[in-house]
């Protein structure tokens, strides 16, 4: 049995969540992922948490499926192992628990992102990067397709040209790249990424978290949603958010040009 598969801890209203396989460069187990879907229930039913900061424990963020180990498999009704039976139960109730968390989720990539582990990392709203780190699809390797959504997030982060070929090829991207393909938000020295990616949460816990969980809400539904459907969400989302404490407050800290100070009400 594991230990801890995934540190947790809560400060300044951000919850930082340590993904602890260093052996396995943080590979994902059934244990691992349990542990996730665990904790991002915490963090939607907690008010004291604020953010998310997603990270890993050594040289990797997290090398993707543990295939070696506890891995994918899972046993179908006729009884022989069954990929789609772990996506059901565990991978794809994951991310749609980072993708559904009200409050605002970053990643720091420490290391390399292989596989389920890229498509973790960019299955977060912000996604920082250490210069050491790289992000690598290589699901064709083994002659599957990208999973946890990632032939839904890198159309919508590299267009739909440099999925294909992502994906095909099995490309492995340095973390400057990522970057400049839109996969990244920032890259930073390898000393430098923890101590900004928390810098980061903290400011989101300090931020409007309404504000921010309907900005999640809005963009997660605007690929599929017509420009008409769009225009009427945000105007419900501004009328709703104007009738805030937080929209007041807001208000009122920028015409006495002070900080405002939200509460998330």
């Amino acid at each position: 049995m594991e230990e801890t598969p995934v540190l947790a801890a809560l400060e300044s209203g951000v919850l930082t969540l340590t993904l602890n396989r260093p052996q396995r460069l943080n590979a994902m187990s059934h244990a691992l992922i349990e542990a996730v879907i665990r904790e991002f229930a915490r963090a939607r039913d907690d008010a004291a948490v604020r953010a998310v900061l997603l990270t890993g424990t050594g040289r990797g963020f997290c090398a993707g499926a543990d295939l070696a180990g506890s891995g994918p498999a899972m046993v179908g009704a006729d009884g022989k192992p069954d990929v789609g039976v772990a996506m059901d139960r565990l991978f794809n109730p994951m991310i749609r628990a980072i993708r559904a968390l009200p409050k605002p989720v970053v990643a720091a990539v420490n290391g390399v992102a292989a596989g389920g582990g890229a498509n973790l990392a960019l299955a977060c709203d912000i996604v920082l990067a250490a210069r050491s780190a790289r992000f690598d699809q290589a699901f064709v390797r083994i002659s599957l397709i990208p999973d946890l959504g990632g032939t839904w997030f890198l159309p919508h982060t590299v267009g739909d040209a440099r999925a294909r070929a992502l994906a095909m090829l099995g490309t492995s991207v340095p973390a400057e790249e990522a970057e400049r393909m839109g996969m990244v938000w920032q890259v930073l020295d390898d000393a430098a990424l923890m101590e900004e990616a928390t810098k980061l949460a903290q400011k989101l816990a300090a931020g409007p978290t309404r504000s921010y969980a309907a900005i999640k809400d809005a963009m997660n539904r605007a690929s599929t949603n017509t420009l008409d459907q769009q225009l009427d969400l945000e105007r419900d989302a501004q009328r709703a958010l104007g009738q805030s404490a937080d929209f007041k407050e807001g208000v009122a800290a920028f015409l006495a040009k002070r900080p405002a100070n939200f509460t998330g009400r």
